[in-house]
């Protein structure tokens, strides 16, 4: 089974709650991960807020076609605390 991004929610800065294909949730911190050309725009915390799920390839991107594997994304991640 292939995982896919369901959700996304900018939660602070360089941090996202994803959902996932799976039924799992996860806080995952991009701050270490924003290296190179076409991430460069993501260290503007506005820009990063742009991101949004592409239905079309099952994971985040953002405006500048920057995205990222939703398996990295879910390795990344911790387990989300989950409101009742």
């Amino acid at each position: 089974m292939f995982l896919h991004v369901e959700q996304v929610t900018h939660l602070k800065e360089f941090t996202l709650r994803i959902e996932f294909s799976d039924g799992s949730v996860r806080d995952v911190d991009l701050s270490d991960e924003l290296d190179g050309e076409i991430f460069e725009p993501l260290r503007d915390p506005e820009f990063f807020s742009q991101v949004s799920v592409n239905p079309e390839t099952g994971t985040i991107e953002w405006p500048n076609g920057a995205d990222l594997a939703p398996e990295f994304l879910h390795e990344k991640g911790t387990n989300a605390e989950q409101v009742a």
